[in-house]
Parts: structure tokens; C-alpha cells; sequence
């Protein structure tokens, strides 16, 4: 089971941007789905980006496509979320999971998840 330690979170006008990084201790990261999954308050945890094992495929919400990119550093055992052109409703709680053996957008299927990351944007 790996920790993982999400950073880069914090208070951005609408239109910026921020880079949020999870970096795992597990020594096999590069067997693992990383996905990247929010939450705001009185809603569901909601999916937002995953990428696969090796970073050669990856995927994104709808409500995130174009203004977000999802990439990882294997040998740094860390996984980024881009943030651009940021919304009011792209305030959340963010949290970066991992999932074994699948590739996945439900946060079910991730065993590991870290403390989360709170972003707010500001209008």
C-alpha cells in the first residue's frame, strides 16, 4: 500500500492557473492507474483525470477537457494536474488515488488515496 501526498493547492482568481503534484512512496508506482478526483462541499467525490501505468494513455471529465492535463514523472514517483483557465466551479477538495490492475474512473476501484488538496477559485 502506498502513501500518497498531494501539494500545490490554493487560492487563484478565475482564469488562473495551478499545478497540483502527488508523489507516492510505493516502490512499484509505475504498475498503478493515478487518477485525479475532487470534492465539493454537499457533493460526490467526482472524477477528473486518469493516466495510465506507463502515461501513454489518459483521459478526462468532460467538465475539465482542454483546460486540464494529467501527466507523470515514474522515476520521481509523481503524478501532476495542470490547471488552466480555472472556474468558481472548479473549487474542490482534490485528491490524487491509486488503482491497481485497472484503468478506471471510479473512485471505487482505487485503493490508495491521499489528504486531499483544497483549491479555490475566486471570481
Amino acid at each position: 500500500q502506498a502513501q500518497l501526498t498531494e501539494s500545490g493547492g490554493g487560492l487563484v482568481q478565475v482564469g488562473g492557473s495551478l499545478r497540483l503534484s502527488c508523489t507516492s512512496s510505493g516502490r512499484t508506482f509505475n504498475f498503478y492507474t493515478m487518477g485525479w478526483f475532487r470534492q465539493a462541499p454537499g457533493k460526490e467525490r467526482e472524477f477528473v483525470a486518469r493516466i495510465g501505468p506507463s502515461g501513454g494513455i489518459r483521459d478526462y471529465a468532460d467538465s475539465v477537457k482542454g483546460r486540464f492535463t494529467i501527466t507523470r514523472d515514474n522515476p520521481e514517483n509523481t503524478v501532476y494536474l495542470q490547471m488552466n483557465s480555472l472556474k468558481p466551479e472548479d473549487t474542490a477538495v482534490y485528491y490524487c488515488a491509486a488503482a491497481g490492475g485497472t484503468y478506471s474512473s471510479n473512485p471505487r476501484d482505487y485503493g490508495d488515496w491521499g489528504q486531499g488538496t483544497q483549491v479555490t477559485v475566486s471570481s
